[in-house]
């Protein structure tokens, strides 16, 4: 039997750790379910495209998976002092290589609210977006997910935690 929540704790602690295994699962597996999206053409993907930050790991596992060479960042910025302001790109990829996206598989670790797969949807019409994680707001931005998570559900990832002592739930007796 699970214990009751405590009214004291913060939404965000409704957590979901990740840790690098798990994270490396879910990416290998988000690979196993787009080998066979890629477009007609040949049936292979052009290029793979990370967000950064937080698509770079999940979009290297995907590109080493599906043996793809051509990978490339694209950097939008939504946040700032924790809260979602307005999206600017801060980097773009090599526009020759993307066009309208044909062929280019663009990978996020998460989509949230969607605003910035919207902004990469409108850039790059013809893109295939994946993402490993996907809550309600944004799960119909994306075109491929492995996990959805509850939209109060604060994802830890493995490149935002350390190993530190942490008191149990129900205090220290």
């Amino acid at each position: 039997m699970s214990a009751p929540p405590r009214p004291d704790r913060l939404p965000h602690e409704r957590g979901f750790h990740v840790s690098w295994d798990q994270l490396h699962r879910d990416a290998r597996a988000l690979a196993w379910r787009l080998q066979d999206k890629a477009p007609e053409r040949g049936g292979e993907w052009r290029a793979v495209v990370a967000i950064t930050r937080g698509g770079m790991v999940p979009a290297m596992i995907v590109a080493r998976e599906l043996d793809i060479r051509t990978i490339d960042t694209i950097s939008v910025k939504s946040y700032r002092k924790g809260a979602q302001g307005e999206l600017q790109v801060l980097k773009a990829p090599d526009a020759e290589m993307m066009g309208d996206g044909e062929g280019v598989l663009v990978v996020d670790d998460l989509v949230d609210s969607g605003r910035t797969l919207e902004l990469v949807r409108k850039l790059y019409p013809r893109a295939h977006l994946a993402t490993v994680y996907a809550k309600p707001k944004g799960q119909p931005m994306t075109q491929t997910y492995i996990t959805e998570v509850s939209q109060d559900t604060w994802i830890f990832f493995p490149w935002d935690m350390a190993l530190q002592y942490v008191e149990p739930y129900r205090g220290t007796d």
